[in-house]
């Protein structure tokens, strides 16, 4: 179960559409997630990972290594 809290103007979006549509909000929502859910996992976890594996390299190493030292 999912309980979420939309702004007003969200919601008579929401409401128009089920309106127009004759689908259920539910249904609505579930799509939408449905269609943006790979993107947010490749992000969040990616960003997760990179956060959990980060190691830094100094600046002058970089700038040796593209040969942009001085």
């Amino acid at each position: 179960m999912l309980a979420i809290r939309l702004t007003p103007d969200i919601e008579a979006r929401l409401n128009r559409l089920t309106q127009e549509t004759g689908r259920t909000k539910t249904a609505l929502a579930r799509e939408a997630i449905l269609e943006h859910l790979d993107d947010l996992e490749d992000y969040y976890l990616a960003e997760a990972r990179a956060r959990k594996n980060r190691k830094t390299i100094a600046l002058t190493d970089v700038e040796r290594e593209l040969g942009l030292a001085d």
